[in-house]
Formats: C-alpha cells, sequence, structure tokens
C-alpha cells in the first residue's frame, strides 16, 4: 500500500473506529436510495457482484439475499470497517458467498484481490462523496466488468428541491465525516459513456437528495 493510500485507509479508521458500531442504526435515516440501487442489480444466475466501498456489509447482505445465484465480493480500505463487515457477514450466515478484503478504490485489481478476472455488476453506495480523487473510481469500476455487465452508483445528490436552511445543515454535517456531494457526477458519467460505448441511466431521487445512475457495457 502507498502512502497515500496509508494516509486515506488511517483517515476512514479513524472516522469510523467507533461510528461502525452504530453506522447501520444511524445511516439508514439519511442513506436514501440504497435499496432501490440493490433492486436493480438483477445479476445473472451465477452471476458474480463487486461492491466497492463495502464498509459494514450491510449491502452485501441484502444483495446475498435478494439474489440466492449469485456469488458477492467487496473491498473497503478502512481495516475498521472490514472487521465489521467480516462479523456481520458471518452473523448472517454469508460467508461461503460474501468475500471482502482490504482495497483501494481509486487502483485497484479485482483479480489480484479476489482472482475474479471482471464481474457482471458493480455497485458504490455513498462512497464517491468520500473519497477525493474520485473521478478515478469510475473508470476502474467500469474496467472490472463482464461485456454486458453494469455499474450501479447511488450518493448524494446537490439537495436542489430542499430548503436552504436544511440544505446547509446537512452538509455541514456531512463536512464533519468528509461527505462531499459529486455535483459533477452526471457528466463525469456521460463521458465515460461515450468513451466506452456505454449506456447511461441517471435519476434524481427525492427532490434530487440522492443520484442513482446504471452504466452497462454494451
Amino acid at each position: 500500500m502507498s502512502v497515500t493510500e496509508q494516509s486515506a485507509a488511517r483517515h476512514m479508521d479513524g472516522i469510523y473506529r467507533y461510528q461502525r458500531y452504530i453506522y447501520d442504526i444511524t445511516r439508514k435515516y439519511f442513506l436514501f436510495g440504497r435499496d432501490t440501487m440493490l433492486d436493480g442489480l438483477k445479476p445473472p444466475a451465477g452471476g458474480v457482484v463487486l461492491e466497492i466501498g463495502c464498509g459494514t456489509g450491510r449491502n452485501l447482505i441484502l444483495a446475498a439475499r435478494r439474489y440466492p445465484d449469485a456469488r458477492f465480493y467487496g473491498f473497503d480500505i478502512s481495516r475498521m470497517m472490514l472487521e465489521t463487515a467480516e462479523a456481520n457477514i458471518a452473523r448472517a450466515g454469508f460467508s461461503d458467498r460474501i468475500k471482502v478484503t482490504e482495497g483501494d478504490a481509486t487502483d485497484f485489481s479485482a483479480e489480484e484481490l479476489f482472482a475474479v478476472p471482471a464481474f457482471d455488476r458493480v455497485f458504490i453506495s455513498y462512497s464517491l462523496s468520500m473519497i477525493p480523487p474520485w473521478q478515478k473510481v469510475l473508470p476502474q469500476a467500469l474496467g472490472s466488468l463482464k461485456p454486458g455487465g453494469s455499474l450501479h452508483i447511488v450518493d448524494f445528490g446537490e439537495q436542489t428541491g430542499m430548503p436552504k436552511l436544511a440544505k446547509a445543515a446537512l452538509r455541514a454535517w456531512l463536512k464533519k465525516f468528509s461527505v462531499y456531494p459529486r455535483a459533477e457526477l452526471e457528466e463525469e458519467l456521460r463521458q465515460l459513456a461515450g468513451q466506452n460505448g456505454c449506456d447511461l441511466r441517471f435519476e434524481r431521487l427525492f427532490a434530487d437528495y440522492a443520484h442513482l445512475a446504471v452504466l452497462t457495457r454494451r
């Protein structure tokens, strides 16, 4: 792991050293659209699915329940979060179908991490807003897909439909956890789609509170 990656890992561990114990309980009240994204995965029978920034393993566990014929993989830069994810996965009885490990979303090889050359589905849930060089993650994720595979993203939007005071309060609170909504996400994805011959579906959910995107390789 490079010096930059080590620094990012320490930063995330510092944020989640204690937050990880209440993360899933508290985040359900404002990380909207995650279950909608999971409903849209629909991997093929026997398919392989990757989550980038898997956190506590919450999404992987729910996806494994929804799609019993698929296998799931995830990585996160925070060792603290991975410890919680591994415990949650074991408790749910999915250790045979879900594998997680440590990795950096901006520079990874899925084959090196999991001995899986490519995935049918890759998804990223509320992680891009926590990664400073987030643009680097998108081509990495797209490059991990099989032909015909799809990249699914849900993250904070611009909250254009929220009252100004509520929006300002939300942004100030998110900043405490190094979370910054990515206003340029749609444009970045459109450029990536055009450069790689992909189809893009981009939606604004809950008065633009969250963005949901699906990028599909032809």
